[in-house]
């Protein structure tokens, strides 16, 4: 089977670096977090067409395999977002393959800011497209912008059975143990769905009873 959908006239990155983040990605998480990853990735360079940007691939790349890592058990005491996580993760790998600061701050960016709509667009593309790759994924932003062929080879080589419902159940996994990192995010939204009596937290309350005195 080719590595990438031939419709789609795309390819993945085949650097030792890309190799070994998918290696560390297929060993670290389960069939869910790698096809989705993986569909990240190929969305995102699709739609970064469709948008005229230009990108470094291979860190589009490792910010797309990396960026759902810090759902992973080993980071729900980590008493962090765990977008924080997997931006951690995904720089501690760059680093130590000596990558440059500059392309470990575009991933780390990329990750820590995939669930943050309005922002990462206006970031360099490598931001701009994980977040793109993942709202198309998840959300189902711009559907149309992919032709259905496309939409087919890319799902058919990296298949997404059930896929709302177990990603929202990976999503409450990974940080229902740690409830007060989603002040101020989309996940607070799903914490109020699955997780019975939890309460998120309010903007207006924090400032009405911060510790100023007027």
């Amino acid at each position: 089977m080719p590595d990438v959908p031939h419709a789609a006239d795309l390819t993945v990155p085949d650097s030792a670096l890309a190799k070994e983040a998918t290696a560390l990605v297929r060993d670290a998480t389960d069939d869910l977090i790698y096809h989705h990853s993986r569909r990240v990735y190929l969305f995102g360079s699709l739609l970064g067409r469709a948008r005229g940007l230009e990108c470094d691939q291979e860190l589009l790349y490792i910010g797309a395999m990396f960026h759902d890592l810090g759902l992973n058990e080993e980071f729900r005491t980590s008493g962090r977002r765990f977008e924080v996580d997997g931006a951690e993760e995904a720089a501690a790998f760059l680093r130590a393959h000596q990558v440059p600061e500059d392309a470990v701050r575009r991933v780390w960016t990329a990750i820590a800011l995939h669930t943050t709509p309005g922002v990462p667009e206006f970031m360099e593309p490598e931001v701009a497209l994980v977040t793109a790759g993942v709202e198309y994924d998840v959300l189902g932003i711009d559907y149309d912008r992919i032709s259905p062929d496309d939409r087919a080879a890319i799902v058919a080589l990296h298949p997404r059975p059930d896929f709302k419902r177990r990603i929202l159940a990976a999503f409450t996994e990974g940080i229902a143990p740690k409830p007060e990192t989603t002040f101020g995010n989309v996940k607070a939204d799903v914490l109020a769905h699955f997780v019975p009596g939890f309460q998120r937290g309010d903007f207006v309350t924090v400032i009405r009873e911060s510790a100023w005195p007027e």
